[in-house]
């Protein structure tokens, strides 16, 4: 990988990985990732805090983690505090739009 090229997330890997364990991951887990996710298509969005965003959210459709997904109950934990964090990075630019697009989305998964 070139000096400033950044690793590619796969919109299909995204998706996929979140609809497959939504339910398994809770309602919080999925705005959190969904809210992210619409930070990055955001052309405000710097591109530094994309950056954060695309490794937290390529950490979190990896099957290679710290603590693999198929555990339960603590399986996902490692998923959460990564997307914790880099929510917690990027804040500043998670604009309401964004929450307010991921929490519909979630109502259409979760009711």
């Amino acid at each position: 990988m070139k000096q400033n090229e950044q690793p590619n997330l796969k919109d299909e890997d995204f998706w996929d990985t979140l609809k497959r364990y939504a339910t398994k991951i809770g309602r919080e887990i999925v705005e959190n990732a969904l809210a992210l996710y619409y930070a990055l298509q955001d052309p405000d969005t710097p591109v530094w805090a994309k950056s954060i965003i695309i490794g937290a959210l390529l950490y979190f459709v990896s099957p290679l983690d710290a603590i693999p997904d198929t555990i339960p109950v603590v399986g996902f934990s490692d998923d959460a505090g990564v997307l914790i964090a880099a929510l917690a990075a990027v804040a500043v630019h998670i604009k309401p739009e964004h929450k307010e697009q991921a929490a519909k989305r979630a109502t259409e998964w979760f009711g």
